[in-house]
């Protein structure tokens, strides 16, 4: 990228923070002052109910006016907020149908049991239907850090998982999530979708985004991102992108002081 972005996207878990845990101090700073200074988006497997836990509720003394440049896109981009007036506001939701749902469920349930995957210690609930998305999470939701990073180092788990779940359901999306997670959206909808959507709605085209990821990998979640031509950075956890925040910003800043 020759010119400095318009809009920067980011993933959330192991990029803004570590797994469903929320932001760390020095990097909820650094994303106060990255929203006075351009357009963020945060683009993740996880509910908006995950976003306000992990992100919304630690950035101190954000302005109004400075919350209504970041774009929320929970699920993997199939759920876009807003704020507006005050408020986050939905501005639109691409849902699975019932059918679609129960379709998801059995096939994650049938793979994993059958790999092995099915475990009996778990915190939370394996199973999630967050309306426009179905996630299997081997551990639950709950699970600590340490856990969830022991159950698959490689990621050969959810590759395995990944690829069993999608051969029973070809009309659906199948993608690596998390660290122990595998998410089911409509087919076609992953996060390359919302950020087409993004520039769309915000008239910024794709050439002047630039995106952060911990999972650019080909089995990533994050990978369709970098196959539409996004410029992106990869990242191993919140520390590299606080480390390259901390160069960006000020460049940020000194253009738009």
């Amino acid at each position: 990228m020759t010119t400095l972005p318009r809009l920067v996207a980011f993933d959330l878990d192991d990029t803004l923070a570590a797994s469903k845990s929320p932001l760390d101090p020095r990097m909820a700073a650094l994303m106060v002052r990255l929203l006075g200074a351009v357009e963020v988006c945060v683009i993740s497997g996880g509910q908006i109910a995950q976003f306000h836990m992990q992100l919304i509720d630690n950035l101190e003394g954000v302005s109004d006016e400075a919350l209504e440049r970041l774009h929320l896109m929970p699920t993997c981009g199939t759920q876009y907020f807003r704020h507006v007036d005050g408020s986050w506001t939905q501005i639109y939701a691409e849902y699975l149908t019932e059918a679609e749902k129960t379709d998801a469920l059995n096939a994650v349930e049938i793979s994993a049991r059958s790999l092995g995957y099915w475990e009996s210690k778990t915190w939370g609930p394996i199973l999630e239907d967050r309306g426009s998305q179905i996630t299997f999470s081997a551990l639950g939701q709950a699970a600590p850090v340490a856990a969830k990073t022991a159950w698959d180092p490689t990621g050969e788990k959810k590759n395995a998982l990944r690829e069993a779940v999608q051969a029973l359901l070809p009309d659906l999306e199948v993608r690596s999530g998390g660290s122990t997670s595998v998410d089911i959206t409509r087919r076609g909808i992953d996060k390359a979708y919302g950020m087409n959507k993004l520039a769309v709605l915000t008239g910024v085209p794709l050439d002047e985004m630039l995106f952060v990821g911990d999972r650019l990998d080909e089995n990533g979640n994050d990978y369709p991102v970098k196959v539409l031509g996004v410029e992106c950075v990869a990242v191993e956890g919140w520390e590299d992108t606080a480390a390259f925040l901390e160069t960006l910003i000020p460049q940020l800043e000194a253009v738009s002081a």
